[in-house]
């Protein structure tokens, strides 16, 4: 009567904390969904949670199976994961780089998570290396690089994780502070502050200025998020971040957010793979705990 597909989708909606972003995380359509959702309730006899609430209210029987979803479900992957030892897979290589200075926040939980469940999996983040880690990938120098800039190269696959939304961070007397978005000609008399990579590789010059023609004032780099939350705290630019890696800035009341552009600047980060590595269980099983891990501790994020 009850099987894995609804203890999953209870978990989507309560994580969710609606019908139609818990549609997204299960990759279903929120009519198919509903239907999913209230087949369920017709075989049990019961609803299992109150309609048009948010976050979504549950009922005494679905708060049982969400306490069976969370016992169950682990005991599964469990099982799954020793199954793929009991085959005989050699012990893998996990060498990764990160395009994305402001990734630790999800990709050590990850990690951890990982390294608990597949001990004999080898992990390692270079550092100091003097290559471009997309081509490093294809040659084999490493295994595995987060990105938000795929690009077509032979043997090489993109895992999609999740889309986030770049926002303009501004100190709280700026003059757009108050704005809802910024248009590209707000930044022409800016400071832009950046992180010292490419601009090729920077949605705010990819997807925003470059195609309204438009250049900042000026231009200057960090290297770490708090050294640019400091500068734009104290009104020396502005700069554009994943609305993740904000948070605890806003939450603080350290800076103020704006949108860029009136639809939004949405970008996609992927884990970038050798295609030989795909069918490998501990890297399915990375991937995995990567998106599962990323939904638990950002906010703001929608399924890619």
């Amino acid at each position: 009567m009850i099987e894995l597909r609804h203890l999953r989708t209870l978990i989507a909606l309560r994580d969710a904390g609606s019908l139609v972003e818990a549609a997204e995380r299960v990759h279903l359509t929120q009519s198919a969904l509903s239907h999913q959702i209230k087949d369920l309730e017709e075989r049990l006899g019961t609803a299992l949670f109150v309609r048009k609430t948010r976050p979504v209210e549950f009922t005494r029987a679905g708060q049982r199976l969400l306490a069976l979803a969370e016992q169950v479900l682990p005991l599964v992957r469990m099982g799954e994961r020793d199954v793929a030892r009991l085959i005989g897979h050699e012990p893998g290589r996990l060498h990764m780089a990160i395009e994305c200075h402001s990734c630790f926040q999800w990709l050590m939980p990850t990690i951890d998570h990982f390294r608990d469940h597949w001990p004999e999996v080898e992990i390692d983040i270079p550092g100091g290396h003097h290559f471009d880690p997309l081509p490093a990938l294809a040659r084999e120098q490493l295994d595995l690089v987060i990105t938000a800039d795929p690009q077509p190269l032979s043997g090489v696959y993109y895992e999609p994780l999740f889309r986030y939304q770049g926002l303009l961070a501004v100190a709280r007397q700026h003059r757009l502070a108050e704005r809802a978005f910024v248009a590209p000609e707000d930044l022409a008399d800016e400071t832009l502050i950046t992180y010292p990579v490419e601009h090729a590789r920077l949605d705010v010059f990819t997807q925003f200025l470059d195609p309204a023609g438009v250049r900042p004032r000026e231009i200057r780099t960090a290297e770490l998020t708090v050294m640019m939350m400091q500068l734009v705290a104290s009104g020396r630019g502005v700069c554009a971040l994943p609305n993740w890696a904000l948070t605890e800035y806003l939450e603080r009341d350290y800076v103020k957010a704006v949108g860029i552009g009136e639809a939004g600047m949405w970008s996609t980060l992927y884990a970038a793979i050798r295609e030989e590595s795909r069918e490998q269980p501990w890297m399915e099983d990375f991937l995995r705990t990567a998106r599962e891990t990323s939904f638990a501790v950002l906010e703001g994020i929608k399924p890619a």
